[in-house]
């Protein structure tokens, strides 16, 4: 566990939409989304909204730039027994039209924009992935019943919310 963080962690990542419906996303190069497609996300900074991390977050990653448009989801666990693991999920819109995306070197191994229907079927997608690709985000946040990781994390308690 990263000390510096202390015992509760708060993450922020973000789901944009291009104008054809298409999400951005990135596969990281370590950690337990190693290779796998996930919304660009990091952790919240001191002094930083969750918001303006996520902004933030998709920009260093991707090199898209946007604005924050709503919230998705929030994602919480316990890792461990010990660390509280949370996640602030928001939906944003780039701020221009057609802009390259330019994975970060050091984090990310690939950043592209797929369709909810190629997440959802990818094997390579991540559960958060999985369990919002194909779902309007419309209204509400409600538990998903059952939704579990797996062991990959050490979570022993978890539970994520999103828009159905």
């Amino acid at each position: 566990m990263k000390k510096e963080r202390g015992n509760v962690w708060l993450g922020a990542a973000g789901l944009v939409m291009d104008g054809d419906g298409k999400w951005l996303v990135v596969k990281k190069k370590y950690g337990g989304l190693k290779g796998k497609w996930s919304f660009p996300a990091g952790f919240v900074e001191p002094g930083e909204r969750a918001d303006e991390a996520a902004v933030r977050e998709v920009g260093e990653e991707t090199g898209i730039r946007t604005v924050a448009a709503g919230m998705v989801g929030f994602r919480t666990g316990v890792l461990k027994g010990e660390v509280s693991d949370n996640m602030a999920i928001f939906l944003l819109r780039p701020v221009s039209g057609q802009q390259p995306v330019i994975p970060q070197e050091r984090e990310i191994e690939e950043a592209c924009w797929m369709t909810p229907f190629e997440l959802a079927e990818s094997e390579d997608s991540s559960l958060l992935i999985h369990e919002i690709a194909g779902v309007a985000v419309e209204e509400g946040l409600p538990e998903v019943e059952g939704a579990w990781p797996g062991d990959i994390f050490g979570y022993t308690s978890y539970k994520f919310y999103f828009r159905k």
